[in-house]
């Protein structure tokens, strides 16, 4: 069974975190800080941010995957999907402190895909989708 908006939120996931992982090594180099954030604020914020993706995501890849295993992904999955990742490419930017409206429309769009999709799962559970 091909699950294609799973197997591409999880493409996109990687790609996002391992775009998080590199602004991290690359502050850390320029700040020659090899372990920790070294009191360093800006990268206590992306270290952060990219914990903060590490811990939404897993959840709601498992949420897709269920919901279009169950058949009920339609037609509105994919791009609700491709919102989550664009949140969350806005929460890290918003992290940096340049663009700070970022971590609020991360947050958002973070939840309420999330709430979206566990109603989905309960309702199907139920039988009532």
């Amino acid at each position: 069974m091909v699950l294609p908006t799973f197997l591409s939120l999880a493409a996109a996931a990687a790609l996002v975190n391992f775009w998080l992982g590199m602004r991290i090594g690359k502050m850390r180099g320029a700040e020659k800080i090899s372990v920790g954030d070294g009191g360093n604020e800006k990268l206590m914020r992306r270290m952060r941010a990219q914990l903060n993706f590490v811990e939404q995501t897993p959840l709601t890849l498992a949420l897709v995957a269920g919901v279009e295993i169950a058949g009920k992904g339609g037609q509105w999955l994919a791009p609700a999907a491709a919102v989550f990742i664009l949140g969350r490419i806005a929460h890290a930017i918003g992290m940096d402190g340049n663009f700070n409206a970022g971590r609020g429309i991360g947050m958002l769009t973070s939840m309420l895909f999330q709430l979206v999709l566990i109603v989905v799962a309960v309702l199907t559970l139920l039988g009532k989708m």
